[in-house]
């Protein structure tokens, strides 16, 4: 089922065609917000602090703060990992070609 565009979804397109330039930093700050609530949602459902996620990571509680914060894009792929395997996920990342980028996020 297509998705209405509403009054927001147009505001943005009518920006982005006027100031293209900010498209690279929506789509990085979308991808951060996705990270950080896809690690929040596992943690939770593990029934884990922030604390205990923590000590099995063998990082401090204000490292996994950090990394569930939506602006937070400084984490590394051997973070990332660690975090995942800790709460039993698996991480995976995509290179798409900008040419299919639009077919795959309508």
């Amino acid at each position: 089922m297509k998705k209405q565009k509403d009054d927001f979804d147009r505001m943005m397109e009518r920006v982005l065609e006027e100031k293209p330039y900010l498209k690279e930093g929506l789509d990085k700050a979308g991808q951060a917000w996705d990270i950080a609530f896809q690690i929040y949602d596992l943690r939770k459902k593990a029934r884990l602090t922030q604390t205990q996620l923590a000590k099995l990571v063998g990082t401090r509680q204000s490292n996994i703060a950090r990394i569930e914060a939506a602006d937070y894009t400084g984490y590394t792929l051997k973070t990332l990992e660690k975090v995942t395997k800790a709460l039993k996920a698996k991480l995976e990342i995509k290179i798409i070609p900008s040419d299919q980028m639009q077919i795959i996020n309508p």
